[in-house]
């Protein structure tokens, strides 16, 4: 992935589903813990979360296109990355919610629902199978298929409140996929 310029992470915006999916769903995860963008990119998503007052922890294997960020109240961002295998550092650390766009990395997704905290959420949005008729990403490895995530989330003992894969026209057509999901508990 090519790093993410400063004034374009600055000037891109949040996924319209993504911010609706936080406002409807995260206001009701446990207080005091921290919310984590994980692959976060250019930090459009921690960006939205800090202007909520969000404690927010970032994490990418380039964390260039964060340094906009730096010196925000609540932020961190940690240079980590998440497919060469080796223990997370933060794997100890519960997280209220969960943050996911663009990213799929089979692997390690049983390892990123447990990082969720009782009564936190998970909030992903990436490619679906059929997205390749579109353009990239087109390699399957990086398109979810349909009920994937979800499925993941329920074996992890997660309650499903959303589960989409579809064909959409904004930002730019696409195919993907969708879930919200809660960790039961506090």
């Amino acid at each position: 992935m090519a790093p993410v310029s400063a004034t374009h992470a600055m000037l891109s915006k949040p996924s319209a589903w993504v911010k609706d999916a936080i406002a409807r769903y995260e206001p009701l995860g446990p207080e005091g813990l921290r919310v984590l963008d994980l692959a976060a990119g250019g930090g459009r998503h921690a960006r939205h979360l800090l202007d909520l007052e969000y404690a927010v922890l970032a994490v990418d294997r380039d964390i260039g296109g964060l340094a906009y960020l730096d010196g925000r109240d609540g932020f961190e961002a940690l240079a980590w990355d998440l497919e060469d295998g080796s223990p997370w550092s933060f794997a100890d650390e519960h997280f209220r919610a969960i943050v996911v766009t663009n990213y799929l990395h089979r692997p390690t997704l049983a390892r990123v629902l447990g990082l969720v905290a009782p009564g936190g959420f998970l909030v992903y949005e990436t490619f679906g199978t059929g997205n390749e008729r579109f353009g990239k990403p087109s390699n399957p490895d990086f398109l979810a298929c349909p009920h994937e995530i979800a499925d993941a989330a329920r074996a992890a003992g997660m309650d499903v409140l959303v589960d989409e894969h579809r064909e959409i026209e904004d930002p730019r057509p696409a195919v993907v996929h969708r879930c919200v999901a809660r960790r039961p508990g506090v």
